[in-house]
C-alpha cells in the first residue's frame, strides 16, 4: 500500500469513527432539499429535511449544524416541524411561545456551530419526520471587484458549502441556488450543475457522509441595495397621559462596491442604468396608528420624503438628500407618536407595555448594532422585561424632563446583527401608583401659588431694616399731590358743565334751569375748593414747597370762576335784550380768551406738582 492510499484510508476511518460517534442515536437525513437564496444582499438558506430514525430507540431531539465559515455571520436560525415551529434569532436563545426549543451546543472535534432542537414528541424507531430549517446570514456577499465606477455594474462573490452541514449521514440531497440576475461570471461545477436563468441546481448527491464540506463559490451580478444600518438607537418614551413617543436615530451605510472616481449628477439623471447599484430611496413601515411623523437630519427636515397612510400600516418613503453609492453613508432621525391604549395594558397598579423591539426600516434590513431605550413614567417600580430573544441588558439610567423630581427609569438594551426576523414584540411589566398621576398638576399649581404669594409679600411688606423719614415724607407728599390733581381736574370739569348749561339756556331761555345750574356750580365748587385748601394745609404741615403752587392754583381758579359767572351774566343780558348780539359775541370772545389763559397757567402748575 502506498503512503497516499494509507493516508486516505486513515481519513476515511476517522470520518467513519466520528460519524458513528455523533449518529449513535440512529438519525439519518433521508432526503434534503436546500435552497440558497442570494437574490438580495443577504444569504438565506432553507433546507427541507426528511429525518428518519433508524436506531433501536426513540429520540427526543435532533441536531442542526452551521458551517464554520458562515457561523460568524449567522443572524437568524429557525426550525419548524409540522404542526409546531420554533425560531431562534440568536445563538443560544429560546423561543418561549413555540412548542420547540433551540439550544446551542457543540460537538467535540468538529468545526462550526451546532444547535439541539427538541421535538414536540418522541420520534419512534423506524419513523420519519419532515423538518424545515432556515438560516439567515449577513455580510457574506463580498463585492468583487471592491471598487466600481458609476457606469459599472456590481459583482459579488458568495462562498459556502455544496452540502448540508449535518452530523447525520444523508441519503439524497439537492441544492438550488437563486441569484439576483442571469449574469454569472463563474461558479463551481460539482456534479454537473444545471443553470437556468437565475437558478443553479446542484445534485442530487447520494450517500453524503456526516460533516461533509465542499467549497461552493459563485461570482455573479447583484445590483440590489446593499444597505446596512451600522447603528440605530431606538427610544420609546411612555406617558400615562395617553401617548407613546418613538424616535429612531439611524446611521446608514451602503456596504456594496465602493464608488471609484467622481459622481456625475447629470449622467445619473439622464441614464437609467447609471449608478444602478446605488440607493435613491427606501420604504420604512410604521404602525397603523402612527401620527405626527417627522424625518430630519442635522440640517433639518428632509422634505423629499413622502407619507402614505394605509389600512394596516403607515409607509414613509425615506429619500436621503443624496443617492447612496458604495461606501457612502447618511445619518437621520425619524420619529412618531402612538396612542398608549393600543400598547399599554393595565390591571390596577400593574402595567404591561407590549411593542416591537425593532421596526421595519427597509426590506431585507441588516442592523449591525442596535440600542433600545425604554423610558417609563416617573415612579415605575418592580420592572421586568420579557424579550423574544436574548438581548444584552445595560445598567438602568435616569431621564429628566418637564416637572420630573427624581427622574424616570430608563431600560437600556443592546444587540448585534439583526434582520427582519427580529421584528418581534417585547413586554415590559412594571407597577405604578396611580396617585402619582397628580404629581405634575400639583407641581404646576404649587409653583404658581408660590409665585403669587411671593409677589404679594414683596408688594405689601417693607423689607427695609431701618426707617427712612425722608422717604416717608416723599410718599405722603406724592399721595397728597395726587389727590390735589384729581380735585383740580374735577373742579375744571364743573366749568365745562356750566358752559353747557349756558348754551342750553340761550336756546331754551329757561331761567330756572340756568339758576339751578348756577346753584349746583356754587355748591360743588365750594366743596372742592375746601378739600383742596385742606390738602394745601397738609402740604404746609409736611414742609413741602408745593403748598405755594397749590395756593397759586387756588387764586387762578378764583379768577376763572369769576369769568365763568360773567359769561353767565352776559348770556342773561343777551336773552333779556339788554345787549346786542355783536356786542355779546365780542365780550364772550374776550372772556373765553382770558379764561383759557388762566387755565393754561393752572395746567402748567399742575405739571410742576
Amino acid at each position: 500500500m502506498t503512503r497516499r492510499s494509507a493516508f486516505v484510508a486513515a481519513c476515511l476511518l476517522l470520518v467513519a469513527a466520528l460519524g458513528s460517534e455523533v449518529s449513535a442515536d440512529g438519525l439519518v437525513n433521508e432526503d434534503v432539499k436546500r435552497t440558497v437564496d442570494l437574490s438580495t444582499h443577504l444569504a438565506k438558506i432553507t433546507a427541507e429535511i426528511v429525518l428518519s430514525n433508524q436506531g433501536q430507540s426513540s429520540v427526543q431531539s435532533f441536531m442542526l449544524g452551521v458551517d464554520a465559515d458562515l457561523a460568524p455571520h449567522l443572524a437568524y436560525i429557525g426550525a419548524s416541524v409540522s404542526p409546531a415551529r420554533v425560531e431562534e434569532t440568536v445563538k443560544g436563545d429560546e423561543e418561549e411561545d413555540g412548542t420547540l426549543e433551540l439550544q446551542q451546543t457543540s460537538i467535540q472535534g468538529q468545526r462550526g456551530e451546532f444547535y439541539k432542537v427538541l421535538l414536540p414528541s418522541t420520534l419512534a424507531a423506524g419513523a420519519q419526520l419532515k423538518v424545515k430549517a432556515e438560516m439567515m446570514f449577513s455580510h457574506v456577499l463580498k463585492p468583487f471587484p471592491t471598487q466600481i465606477t458609476q457606469a459599472e455594474r456590481q459583482l459579488v462573490v458568495f462562498q459556502g458549502n455544496h452540502y448540508l452541514y449535518s452530523p447525520y449521514p444523508t441519503r439524497s440531497q439537492t441544492t438550488r441556488v437563486r441569484l439576483a440576475s442571469k449574469t454569472v461570471e463563474s461558479y463551481t461545477k460539482l456534479g454537473n450543475p444545471s443553470k437556468t436563468d437565475e437558478i443553479i441546481e446542484y445534485g442530487p448527491f447520494r450517500d453524503v457522509a456526516p460533516f461533509s464540506e465542499d467549497a461552493l463559490k459563485i461570482h455573479y451580478e447583484n445590483n440590489t441595495p446593499f444597505l446596512t444600518i451600522t447603528s440605530i438607537t431606538r427610544t420609546i418614551e411612555v406617558s400615562h397621559w395617553g401617548n407613546i413617543a418613538v424616535e429612531e436615530t439611524i446611521d446608514l451605510r451602503h456596504t456594496g462596491a465602493i464608488l471609484k472616481g467622481p459622481f456625475s449628477r447629470y449622467d445619473y439623471q439622464r441614464q437609467s442604468d447609471s449608478g444602478i447599484s446605488s440607493v435613491k430611496s427606501f420604504k420604512t413601515i410604521l404602525p397603523a396608528s402612527a401620527q405626527d411623523v417627522y424625518y430630519r437630519d442635522e440640517i433639518g427636515n428632509i422634505s423629499t420624503s413622502h407619507l402614505q397612510v394605509l389600512d394596516d400600516s403607515v409607509e414613509v418613503e425615506v429619500r436621503p438628500r443624496f443617492p447612496l453609492f458604495g461606501g457612502w453613508k447618511t445619518h437621520y432621525i425619524i420619529g412618531y407618536n402612538l396612542p398608549s391604549y393600543e400598547y399599554l395594558y393595565t390591571l390596577g397598579d400593574q402595567y404591561a407595555l407590549k411593542m416591537r423591539l425593532v421596526d421595519h426600516v427597509y426590506d431585507d434590513q441588516v442592523i449591525d448594532y442596535m440600542t433600545v431605550k425604554i423610558i417609563l413614567p416617573e415612579g415605575a417600580k418592580n420592572i421586568h422585561v420579557d424579550t423574544p430573544y436574548k438581548i444584552d441588558r445595560m445598567p438602568n439610567q435616569l431621564h429628566y424632563t418637564y416637572l420630573d423630581t427624581f427622574g424616570r427609569p430608563v431600560l437600556v438594551a443592546t444587540k448585534n446583527n439583526l434582520v427582519e426576523q427580529h421584528i418581534q414584540d417585547f413586554v415590559v411589566h412594571y407597577t405604578f401608583n396611580k396617585i402619582l398621576m397628580l404629581q405634575e398638576p400639583l407641581l404646576v399649581v404649587g409653583a404658581f401659588y408660590i409665585l403669587f404669594f411671593t409677589v404679594i409679600i414683596y408688594v405689601r411688606l417693607d423689607f427695609a431694616i431701618t426707617k427712612d423719614p425722608a422717604a416717608e415724607v416723599r410718599m405722603k407728599v406724592a399721595s397728597i399731590t395726587e389727590q390735589v390733581l384729581t380735585l383740580v381736574n374735577r373742579r375744571l370739569g364743573l366749568y365745562r358743565h356750566m358752559d353747557e348749561v349756558v348754551n342750553r339756556y340761550k336756546q331754551s331761555r329757561d331761567t330756572g334751569a340756568l339758576n339751578s345750574g348756577r346753584k349746583t356750580l356754587e355748591a360743588d365748587h365750594r366743596t372742592l375748593t375746601s378739600e383742596i385748601s385742606s390738602l394745601q394745609a397738609r402740604l404746609k404741615t409736611e414742609g413741602s414747597d408745593l403748598a405755594e403752587k397749590v395756593g397759586e392754583i387756588q387764586k387762578l381758579d378764583g379768577q376763572v370762576k369769576e369769568l365763568v359767572c360773567r359769561s353767565c351774566s352776559e348770556a342773561e343780558r343777551l336773552v333779556g335784550g339788554k345787549v346786542k348780539k355783536d356786542t355779546y359775541i365780542e365780550s364772550e370772545k374776550n372772556l373765553t380768551s382770558r379764561r383759557q389763559e388762566f387755565i393754561s397757567r393752572i395746567d402748567s402748575l399742575l405739571d410742576a406738582l
